[in-house]
C-alpha cells in the first residue's frame, strides 16, 4: 500500500527518554503539526499509545508508536533509522472500539469508547451481583464476581489475559466476556460472542453493592446498568512492522508459558 509520508508528526508521553527521541526524530525527519501530518508517531508506552489511539480515532489519522515505555505490545521497536520506509512498508489495522453507555445511580447516561475493554469492577468489600443479558436474551440471572468485563481483539492480551480470558486474534469477528474471580457460578470461566451482539449488564443490589464502571481510561461510578456494544460511529488506524505485526504479537502470546 502507498502512503503519502511528505509529514510525520512526532508526539511523546511526559518521560524525559520520549521526549528526549521526539526532539530527535523531529530534527531528523521534520516536524508538523499533528491535525496536518500525514502520519502520527507515537513515542511511550502502552498507555501513552492507548490515548493516542483514542485522541485520534475519528480523525483517520494512521498512528505508527515506538516503544519508549516497559512492555510496549501496542508498539513497535524504537529505532531512527529508515523511518519513512519503515512506515510506507508497515501493515495497516483498522479497530472498531466498544461503545460504553453507563446509567448511575442518579439516571444520568454516560458514553465512553474502550479499545482494549469495558469492565465492572466491585467498589466495596462486598462482591458485585450482576445481571447479563445477550442480544435481549437473559443469559446470567446472578453472576457473583469481583467483576466482569467485555474485551476487543486488540484489548485480549490485556486485563482480560491477566483474568484468564482467551487470546483473540485481531481480524476475529468476537469479544471475550470474561469474569474476575467469579463466586456463584464458580465454574463458569465466560464466554466468546459475536461481535455484532449487544450486552446488557444490571447491576443487582446496587446500594449495597456498589459497582463501577471503566472504558479504557473513563470510569463512571455506582452504575445501575451499563451497555455494551462494538460501534461503527468511528474507527483507529494503527501501524505495525510486518515482522512484528500485532498478530504475530498476539500469536505469540500464545504460546508462552
Amino acid at each position: 500500500m502507498t502512503r503519502n509520508l511528505s509529514s510525520l508528526s512526532f508526539i511523546s508521553s511526559d518521560t524525559d527518554s520520549a521526549q528526549e527521541a521526539a526532539r530527535h526524530l523531529a530534527s531528523l525527519y521534520g516536524q508538523t503539526d499533528p491535525n496536518e501530518a500525514d502520519v502520527i508517531v507515537a513515542l511511550g508506552g502502552d498507555g501513552f499509545m492507548l490515548q493516542t489511539l483514542h485522541d485520534t480515532m475519528a480523525s483517520g489519522k494512521l498512528i505508527y508508536g515506538m516503544n519508549q515505555g516497559s512492555v510496549g505490545f501496542l508498539l513497535n521497536e524504537y529505532r531512527e533509522e529508515g523511518l519513512r520506509e519503515r512506515i510506507a512498508a508497515a501493515v495497516e489495522h483498522h479497530i472498531r472500539p466498544l461503545e460504553m453507555v453507563a446509567t448511575d445511580a442518579e439516571g444520568n447516561s454516560i458514553s465512553a469508547y474502550a479499545i482494549n475493554e469495558v469492565s465492572l469492577l466491585r467498589q466495596s468489600y462486598q462482591a458485585a451481583k450482576l445481571k447479563v443479558l445477550v442480544d435481549g436474551r437473559v443469559r446470567l440471572e446472578e453472576l457473583i464476581c469481583d467483576g466482569l468485563m467485555v474485551a476487543t481483539p486488540a484489548g485480549s492480551t490485556a486485563y482480560n489475559l491477566s483474568a484468564h480470558g482467551p487470546i483473540l486474534p485481531l481480524e476475529a469477528p468476537l469479544l471475550a466476556l470474561t469474569p474476575v474471580s467469579p463466586f456463584r457460578p464458580r465454574r463458569w470461566r465466560g464466554a466468546l460472542l459475536p461481535n455484532r451482539v449487544t450486552v446488557e449488564i444490571e447491576v443487582l443490589e446496587g446500594d449495597k453493592r456498589p459497582v463501577n464502571a471503566v472504558a479504557d481510561h473513563t470510569e463512571v461510578k455506582s452504575v445501575g446498568s451499563v451497555m455494551i456494544r462494538e460501534t461503527n460511529k468511528v474507527t483507529a488506524r494503527i501501524l505495525s512492522d510486518p515482522d512484528h505485526s500485532w498478530d504475530d504479537r498476539i500469536l505469540a502470546e500464545q504460546f508462552l508459558y
